[in-house]
């Protein structure tokens, strides 16, 4: 009987010595949960974007509340909504239309959930926190001079045709791709070395919805018949390599990609493997490189340093006005990837597999 009343009375020390052992373990890998909305599934950077954001959350010790909104501003506006309403510690953001959230902002607001956003920037609203995202005037300059160094502008040959594509006007991020790109072609544009067959110029004229392939396809095809009936296009500014895609098949449609017909110089971003793809069959001429484990990285460690009363890391305190509030920025560089460099950037950082591009 004492033996017995022994061992209960060890068994029991023993289990409430392994619960005060287990319980702050258990606590410190378990912050609290972090919302994070993405737009789209469509577009393979954004699946990589989430995914990223999870095992950088992940790292640090949050669990997170991972929601694609399909392109649909009502559903990523309810998904962020219930996020607010299961009690998020932050919000991370990458907005479809970045003008459309200022209710459901406030009412995090209210709830003191601090809100990022992330790569796309959410205009109109006091209640944005943060901005994480790549130098996006830097994303045009880049692109722009692929193109002028494809062409040969600099050493002053020309003239040249070139058409221009924009991105999404919802999206605020366009319109410094755009600005970035023409503060490059511009000059070129005023002198005569290039010239925009169609005369559209400025995102009122160029954007393209959603950035959406097929709509940038069918402009394409409109500006094919309309404007090059005996003339080539010799260049195209592209800001997406999903807008890219579709240039190019509307290119092919109309005999461009022959020896006699070579595809114009087209730019691009994100470095998609369907567009890395189409640079090593010498279609697409470029992309830029924008690594987003290094932006869910950064992202990660401001969410952190937010929720841990410390001040989050910043580089950029001027350039991102959201019509209400500079927002403080955290920017980090693009990289240009062309057929000469997209094995040592891509596949050597392991971004992309070798495999992948097979």
């Amino acid at each position: 009987m004492n033996a017995r009343r022994y061992t209960l009375k060890a068994l029991a020390a023993g289990l409430a010595l392994g619960f005060s052992l287990a319980a702050p373990v258990a606590q410190a890998q378990d912050k609290g949960t972090v919302g994070v909305a993405m737009p789209t599934k469509t577009s393979t950077r954004w699946v990589s974007d989430g995914n990223s954001m999870v095992a950088a959350l992940a790292a640090k010790g949050y669990k997170t509340d991972l929601q694609y909104a399909d392109d649909d501003i009502p559903n990523q506006l309810a998904q962020i909504e219930n996020m607010i309403t299961k009690g998020v510690k932050v919000l991370v953001i990458a907005s479809i239309d970045g003008t459309t959230l200022s209710n459901a902002l406030q009412k995090a607001a209210d709830k003191g959930i601090k809100v990022v956003a992330y790569d796309r920037l959410i205009v109109g609203s006091k209640n944005v926190d943060y901005y994480t995202t790549f130098d996006n005037f830097q994303v045009g300059v880049l692109q722009a001079q692929s193109l002028e160094k494809a062409l040969g502008l600099k050493e002053g040959k020309g003239p040249f045709n070139i058409e221009l594509f924009g991105g999404s006007a919802d999206d605020n991020n366009a319109f410094f791709f755009y600005d970035g790109a023409m503060s490059v072609l511009q000059p070129y544009i005023d002198k005569g070395k290039l010239v925009v067959q169609s005369k559209q110029v400025g995102m009122n004229k160029v954007s393209t919805l959603r950035w959406d392939g097929a709509v940038a396809q069918a402009r394409m095809d409109n500006l094919l018949s309309a404007f090059y009936g005996n003339k080539r296009v010799d260049a195209v500014l592209s800001p997406y390599d999903g807008l890219s895609i579709g240039i190019l098949s509307s290119l092919k449609g109309v005999g461009y990609g022959s020896a006699s017909q070579p595809y114009p110089f087209v730019s691009g971003q994100d470095a998609e493997v369907p567009s890395v793809k189409s640079i090593i069959r010498k279609e697409q001429y470029s992309t830029i490189f924008k690594d987003t484990r290094e932006l869910a990285k950064v992202t990660a460690n401001l969410v952190d340093a937010v929720l841990s009363g410390k001040a989050p890391e910043i580089n950029d305190t001027k350039t991102y006005n959201n019509k209400v509030k500079v927002v403080p920025s955290y920017l980090l560089k693009p990289v240009p990837v062309d057929l000469s460099n997209y094995k040592a950037v891509l596949v050597g950082s392991g971004y992309i597999k070798e495999e992948q591009l097979k």
